[in-house]
């Protein structure tokens, strides 16, 4: 693919206007796919700053990018203009300390967390490993503190932990979330399965009455109140004190500080429940879903 020179001094521009460059499907801290999501998270730990550019907003820069690195796709990363890779070679840089030598950073801490794992986690999670004896337990916590287990051959990079005699595999953040982490083995009315605590992890998405939003907005507390339903519903049953969450209100709570209390609602308390969570998992840490929704504040028709 050939690139209008225009458009190539545009990237090139862009590219020499920071000495780290991502170019990326979303923001930051509203990032728009899981790569580039997993990109940013890296970036975020090494640097206070840096230039993001959402390629989603400039379709021209979309498709330019690709051609200007001939690589086919995103995230790219630059460094002082030259072409790092996507977001597997970023992660492997990462991980070996080579992307903390090209930041002209001191070399990361790889020293192994401590973490428990129970005598009934470890009986379940040896009998997946005796089906598999040439294999090794991987475990992975991703920047919205989601948690995963996996079987597989030793990558090279990997940091690795023993707890009750089971050897566990992870990666450079992972080790740096894991810290205290207690694996256990649980049955529950679902079925059983592993049960992982963080210690880290940002707090739950707690339960809110509206007596205790009322008590709160009573008292001048700073809080933004998210509206979650669609437009039809607000408008059917409104809520003078809250906020729809469209783009005004996502860019604005990008750049909002973690700390700062936000309060999702829907119709019942159902669905706000998982915007909630999306935004726990963002680094919010005082995130309140509003119990029975809007219908608890104005009534059924």
């Amino acid at each position: 693919m050939s690139l209008d020179p225009a458009l190539r001094q545009r990237i090139d521009e862009i590219v020499q206007s920071d000495r780290v460059v991502l170019f990326m499907k979303g923001t930051p801290k509203m990032p728009m796919c899981g790569f580039s999501a997993r990109t940013a998270g890296v970036l975020d730990g090494l640097v206070g700053e840096y230039t993001a550019v959402n390629v989603l907003d400039d379709n021209d820069i979309r498709e330019g990018i690709k051609a200007y690195a001939n690589w086919p796709t995103i995230p790219q990363l630059y460094v002082d203009g030259e072409f790092m890779g996507g977001c597997d070679i970023i992660t492997e840089m990462f991980n070996s300390g080579e992307l903390h030598e090209e930041l002209g950073l001191e070399k990361p801490d790889r020293t192994p967390p401590e973490i428990t794992i129970t005598d009934k986690a470890t009986d379940r999670i040896r009998e997946f490993l005796d089906a598999h004896p040439d294999a090794f337990l991987h475990f992975s916590v991703g920047s919205d503190w989601n948690a995963q287990f996996n079987i597989g051959p030793r990558q090279g990079h990997e940091i690795e932990v023993e707890s009750n005699g089971l050897r566990v595999l992870m990666d450079l953040h992972t080790a740096q979330r894991a810290r205290g982490a207690k694996i256990d083995w649980v049955q529950t009315m679902e079925g059983e399965g592993l049960k992982l605590d963080l210690p880290g992890a940002p707090p739950q998405v707690r339960t809110l009455t509206p007596e205790q939003l009322q008590k709160r907005m009573n008292d001048g507390e700073a809080l933004v109140v998210v509206d979650t339903r669609p437009e039809a519903e607000r408008q059917s049953k409104p809520l003078d004190f809250a906020r729809p969450l469209d783009k005004s209100l996502m860019e604005e709570l990008e750049g909002k500080d973690r700390g700062f209390p936000l309060v999702f609602v829907c119709a019942h308390g159902i669905s706000s429940r998982e915007v909630a969570e999306h935004y726990r998992k963002r680094g919010f840490t005082e995130v309140y879903n509003l119990e029975g929704g809007a219908t608890a504040l104005v009534g059924e028709d």
